[in-house]
């Protein structure tokens, strides 16, 4: 008797360890499967950016440049896609290049690399909006190139590659150094090699020239108003727990106070 039931306590600890451990394979497949969902859905919201900065600028510009800035922010998103992939992800992560047999934690290796990539487009957009009417077209696409291939990964790669600026505890959440300073730098330098607008001065004097068409650049608003949720809010990078999930909701709530106290102040200015 005393045989029989030192077997079935065996055998139940035996089963009993083997559906704890399939329930624990269920539940880390479940939460890798919602980080993988929750960051891809980010990615394609900070997509909209594209079209957001394309038509904000087409609006704050002469009617004549429009073509010209819808061309180069979609070549911009397609210049990211080739140039992240085969060399910037590489410098930016230590990662191999063409992202060959990249894997990450808490999701596939591709889906970081699609978000990380919608990054980098945004950084290379940023300066589109700076040169517009400045710039040769094909001197631009080079140029985004250049950003998205080598300087945005290289500068990247300081901070969010481990680098030396994360060594020393530099602190970028969701890129307002990484991505915005880049991009805003590297507009300035662009601005300063090439110049005022032609018609932008005559006589000793400022000309205005007003934007030829501010519905474009409210929609443009809009898209990038929604657009920064999901910059801001899948840059916490997991999103199974249950402080992933406060965590998003502060970002939510605190990017639309930002974006609010932005538009309020800027009307009592204007």
């Amino acid at each position: 008797m005393k045989y029989k039931r030192i077997v079935g306590a065996f055998l139940f600890v035996l089963f009993s360890t083997a559906l704890a451990q399939t329930d624990a394979e269920k539940l880390a497949g479940l939460e890798y499967s919602l980080n993988t969902i929750s960051l891809l859905f980010f990615a394609v919201l900070v997509v909209f950016m594209q079209p957001g900065f394309a038509l904000l600028e087409a609006g704050l510009h002469s009617g004549k440049n429009v073509i010209n800035i819808f061309m180069k922010n979609i070549l911009d998103f397609a210049i990211a896609g080739l140039a992240f992939w085969a060399v910037g992800f590489s410098i930016m992560y230590a990662a191999p290049l063409f992202i060959s047999g990249y894997s990450a934690d808490a999701f596939p290796g591709t889906a970081d690399f699609f978000f990380q990539m919608v990054f980098a487009a945004t950084a290379a957009t940023i300066v589109s909006g700076a040169i517009g009417g400045r710039m040769k077209f094909s001197a631009y696409l080079i140029f985004s190139v250049i950003i998205t291939a080598f300087i945005y990964p290289y500068l990247g790669s300081w901070k969010w590659g481990g680098g030396w600026l994360d060594q020393m505890g530099f602190q970028d959440f969701a890129g307002s150094s990484i991505v915005h300073a880049v991009g805003g730098f590297a507009s300035l330098g662009a601005v300063l090699a090439i110049g005022p607008r032609i018609g932008r001065y005559s006589n000793n004097k400022v000309n205005a020239m007003p934007g030829h068409n501010m519905a474009l650049a409210g929609i443009g608003v809009f898209l990038l108003w929604i657009g920064w949720f999901g910059f801001n809010g899948g840059s916490q990078l997991a999103f199974a727990s249950h402080d992933d999930a406060v965590a998003v909701g502060n970002i939510f709530v605190n990017t639309n106070l930002a974006a609010s106290a932005g538009a309020i102040t800027a009307l009592l200015l204007s």
